[in-house]
């Protein structure tokens, strides 16, 4: 053989690898929400943001499937299941406990990141915050048992208040827990705790209307991924019963709600798309501690209160982190 063409035959065959590399498909992301997509936008962002973070790009290096659950929780497990027969590298849940339940029984073998507002070790998600194991990790977002605090800042809104109304969706798992939650936090408060119930839209305005039949003073919208993609609607009927409420993430706030106070969802879900761009890198989902959100946000809409006609004290305006004028 001539020595051009062994160098020839060498050159070709050390490409080889290379443009097998380049011909192959990008890994895959599945992105499993309980919610819709256009209240979420911004928190997508985020979520690529994070992926970004470690170098990943959609359609660039990386695909994402996305599946949304439009509120209707029963939708979960057959798109979980489309997502692992796709098939997918990582498994991203969002929207709580009912996206996570639906991955987790569709596969225990693709790494999935989970972001709830649930204590995930205390209901057996994980075996401890520090070494999950199994195929789970992700971002506990401390913000589904918050009720003492959410009815404390109400409480000074509405002094005058001797019952408040707490609206839960029964068919989400930790709906439960927490009412019982505010529940306790309203006998240290004095004050009495009226339940009421939305599981759809069309459950929302009955809800609405019951307020003046119980004489509640003042709202609380406990946290649910479904109240958050109608918040619209929630903050909208709000307005029209007149009744100072209170909510979980500051995107209430800024569509016209009272006052909310929970964690930061977009740092929750930047966070989440980091997890999943480290386990493409390699990364062991058992072996990624899980993250707990400490960033809390007290937003405060003065429009709204104006329009409320209610005079609020100027040090919970001063404690807010933020104020819409």
């Amino acid at each position: 053989m001539r020595r051009r063409d062994f160098v020839t035959l060498i050159g070709g065959a050390a490409a080889w690898p290379f443009a097998a590399r380049a011909q192959q498909a990008p890994p895959v992301v599945g992105f499993l929400n309980t919610a819709s997509p256009g209240p979420f936008r911004h928190l997508v962002a985020a979520f690529r943001n994070g992926l970004e973070d470690t170098g990943f790009v959609e359609g660039r290096n990386v695909a994402v499937e996305f599946r949304w659950g439009e509120g209707r929780y029963e939708r979960l497990p057959a798109l979980a299941a489309e997502l692992v027969q796709r098939p997918v590298d990582v498994l991203a849940t969002s929207g709580g406990d009912p996206a996570l339940l639906a991955a987790r029984a569709a596969t225990s073998a693709i790494p999935i990141v989970f972001l709830i507002g649930s204590d995930p070790v205390e209901l057996g998600y994980v075996a401890s915050f520090n070494k999950p194991g199994g195929n789970l990790t992700g971002v506990h977002q401390l913000t589904a048992m918050l009720g003492a605090k959410r009815l404390g800042l109400l409480r000074e809104v509405a002094p005058s208040a001797g019952r408040m109304a707490v609206l839960v969706n029964p068919s989400f798992p930790p709906a439960a827990a927490m009412l019982k939650d505010a529940e306790e936090a309203a006998v240290s408060l004095g004050i009495g705790v009226i339940p009421l119930g939305a599981a759809s839209e069309s459950e929302f305005e009955p809800a609405f209307a019951s307020l003046a039949r119980e004489q509640v003073g003042a709202l609380m919208i406990a946290a649910d991924p479904f109240f958050n993609s109608r918040r619209d609607l929630l903050v909208a009927l709000a307005a029209s019963y007149q009744v100072p409420t209170i909510y979980e993430f500051r995107e209430f706030a800024f569509a016209g709600g009272l006052m909310s106070y929970g964690t930061s969802l977009a740092d929750s879900y930047r966070q989440a798309g980091n997890y999943a761009g480290r386990i493409l890198k390699g990364a062991r989902a058992a072996e990624l501690p899980m993250v707990q959100s400490s960033r809390f946000e007290f937003v405060i809409n003065l429009k709204t209160a104006k329009a409320l006609g209610l005079e609020l004290p100027p040090g919970l305006v001063t404690a807010a982190d933020e104020v819409i004028e």
